[in-house]
C-alpha cells in the first residue's frame, strides 16, 4: 500500500543515486524535502541546481542536528552508514528510519525477486531480467545494478517480475520488503570495515528472507558454507543451486550432471541445457547461471527460452570482461572484483601466466587468502591505491610485487612485461573509492588505457 507522503516534512541523507531518486520522487508527491551530504557544495555542484529546481532544500558540507530532528521521516542512502549519531538519535526520537529500497517498495507495483551475495550479484540479475524478459513477462531491472528501485515504481504494475540486485547496506534499513523470490549467491568475507565482523554481515544479508513466507521462495547456494547455512532461517520454500552435487528425492533447483545443466521440482528432472553453452569464463559464472537457472524456473520460463537467453548474454561491463588483444596479451577488465573471494574467482578463471592490477581502498580484507592460487597462477602483481602496502606485505612472499600507486602506471608497466599469450588482469580485491567514483570509473579508466595502444579491430570484442 503506498504512502502518503504529501506535506511530510522528509529527510533524504545522502546524494548518491538513489538519494538524488528518493528525493525528487518524494517531492513530486508533495513531501516538503530537505537533503543533507557530507560532501561540499563544490562536490555536489551538478546534482544540486535540479534539486533546488524541485524546492529541495540542500544541506552540504555535513549533517545538522536540527535537520535530522525536524523530520516525519528519514531516507538514508546504502552509502551512508545506519548507525551513525544523528540517525540514532532521529530513532531515539520515534522519528523513521528507512533506505530508498523501502521507500520504493510502498509504491512498487508487481512481484519482487531480489538478489543478493557476496559475489556475483549483477551479472545474476541481469541475466535473471533477461531470461523473464525472453519469455513474454513483463520484467523491470533495478536496484544496487545501477538503477535506483525508486525509479522503477512509476513503470512496475500487478503483473510486473522486478528484478532487483540489493546489497548488505539496503537490507540494513528494511521494513516490509518482501520479495516473491530471494536468492543468496554466495557469503564470503566483505565490507567488514563497515560491518565489523562476519556474524553482522551475514546477518544484513539474511535480512533479504525476514518479509517471506511460505508461498514465497528462497534461492541458496548449496556448495557455499555462508548460503546454505542460512536455510534454517527462511520460512520460504527452499530452492537449491550446485555445480558440485546432483540433487535428489524432494529437493527443487538446478545442478549439473555429466555437464548437462538439469532442473529439479521435487519430483521429476528435466535437462536445461549443456554448460559448453554457456557463454561466460569461469566456475562462479556457472554458479551465476544455476542460480538464475533457478529464477527462471520458478517464474515460469521453459526450458528452451531459458537456454536461449543464457546462450545470448555478454558479459556485463567491469566484470571479467575481455578488453582487448595486443601484442599477443589479453586484456580483462574484472573492476567489480571489489574482494579477496571476487579476486580468488578472476583468478581462477585464467590457467596461469596472470599479470595481476591489485589494490585501492582496504575493507579489512586478508589478502593473504590468495597466496596459493598466486604461487600458481600469477606472475606478477601491481599494486595501486591506499592498500597497496597492506597487500605487498600479504603477497610478497607468494608472488613478484610492483608497487605502482596509479592504474595508468600499472597498465603501463604490465604492458612492458607481459609476454604474448600472457594475461592482464584488474581484479583489484578493494573498492575504488581512494582513486575513483566507483569501480564503473576504475573500469572505464583501464579499458581507456588499454585501448590507447590497442589494435582497433581487437579492442572491446568478447573472448568466448
Amino acid at each position: 500500500m503506498a504512502m502518503d507522503v504529501k506535506g511530510k516534512r522528509v529527510l533524504v541523507v545522502g546524494l548518491g543515486k538513489s538519494g538524488v531518486a528518493s528525493a525528487q520522487f518524494l517531492a513530486a508527491r508533495g513531501a516538503r524535502v530537505t537533503v543533507s551530504d557530507t560532501r561540499s557544495q563544490n562536490e555536489l555542484k551538478n546534482q544540486i541546481p535540479a534539486l533546488l529546481d524541485r524546492g529541495i532544500a540542500v544541506e552540504t558540507g555535513g549533517h545538522g542536528e536540527r535537520t535530522f530532528r525536524d523530520q516525519d521521516l528519514i531516507v538514508v542512502s546504502p552509502g551512508v552508514p545506519s548507525d551513525i549519531p544523528q540517525l540514532a538519535r532521529a530513532r531515539a526520537q520515534g522519528i523513521r528510519v528507512i533506505g530508498e529500497i523501502e521507500l520504493a517498495t510502498c509504491f512498487l507495483k508487481g512481484k519482487i525477486v531480489a538478489i543478493t551475495g557476496s559475489n556475483g550479484k549483477t551479472t545474476t540479475t541481469t541475466l535473471c531480467g533477461e531470461l523473464i524478459a525472453s519469455s513474454s513477462q513483463r520484467t523491470l531491472i533495478g536496484g544496487n545494478i545501477g538503477t535506483p528501485v525508486i525509479l522503477l515504481v512509476d513503470d512496475s504494475t500487478d503483473d510486473t517480475i522486478n528484478v532487483i540486485e540489493v546489497s548488505s547496506f539496503q537490507l540494513e534499513t528494511i521494513e516490509t520488503f518482501h520479495p516473491y523470490i530471494a536468492v543468496i549467491l554466495n557469503i564470503t568475507p566483505d565490507h567488514l570495515d563497515r560491518h565489523g565482523s562476519m556474524e553482522a554481515y551475514t546477518a544484513a544479508k539474511a535480512r533479504i528472507f525476514e518479509n517471506q513466507t511460505a508461498s514465497d521462495y528462497s534461492v541458496l547456494n548449496l556448495d557455499d558454507p555462508g548460503s546454505a547455512g542460512l536455510e534454517t532461517r527462511t520460512k520460504g520454500e527452499l530452492c537449491w543451486f550446485t555445480r558440485k552435487r546432483e540433487l535428489s528425492g524432494e529437493q527443487v533447483g538446478a545442478f549439473v550432471r555429466r555437464a548437462e545443466i538439469y532442473w529439479r521440482d521435487g519430483k521429476r528432472e528435466e535437462p536445461i541445457m549443456p554448460v559448453s553453452e554457456i557463454p561466460l569464463k569461469g566456475a562462479h559464472n556457472l554458479e551465476n547461471v544455476l542460480a538464475a537457472v533457478s529464477v527462471g524456473r520458478l517464474c515460469g520460463c521453459d526450458a528452451i527460452s531459458i537456454r536461449n537467453a543464457v546462450r545470448k548474454f555478454k558479459a556485463v561491463d567491469h566484470r571479467l570482461q575481455h578488453i582487448a588483444t595486443a601484442a599477443g596479451v589479453e586484456y580483462y577488465n574484472d573492476s567489480k572484483a571489489t574482494n579477496v573471494d571476487a579476486t580468488i574467482k578472476a583468478i581462477e578463471s585464467f590457467p596461469g601466466n596472470i599479470h595481476l592490477i591489485l589494490g585501492g581502498k582496504d575493507k579489512d580484507s586478508d589478502y593473504t587468502l590468495m597466496n596459493n592460487l598466486l604461487r600458481e597462477r600469477v606472475t606478477r602483481v601491481y599494486t595501486i591505491g591506499s592498500a597497496a602496502e597492506k597487500i605487498r606485505s600479504h603477497v610478497q612472499s607468494a608472488v613478484e610485487v610492483l608497487p605502482c600507486k596509479t592504474l595508468d602506471n600499472a597498465v603501463e608497466r604490465a604492458r612492458d612485461l607481459a609476454k604474448p599469450g600472457d594475461v592482464v588482469l584488474l581484479a583489484p580485491a578493494c573498492s575504488s573509492f581512494d582513486q575513483f567514483e566507483n569501480y564503473e570509473h576504475r573500469g572505464r579508466t583501464f579499458r581507456a588505457l588499454v585501448e590507447q595502444f590497442a589494435s582497433p579491430a581487437t579492442a572491446g570484442q568478447e573472448r568466448r
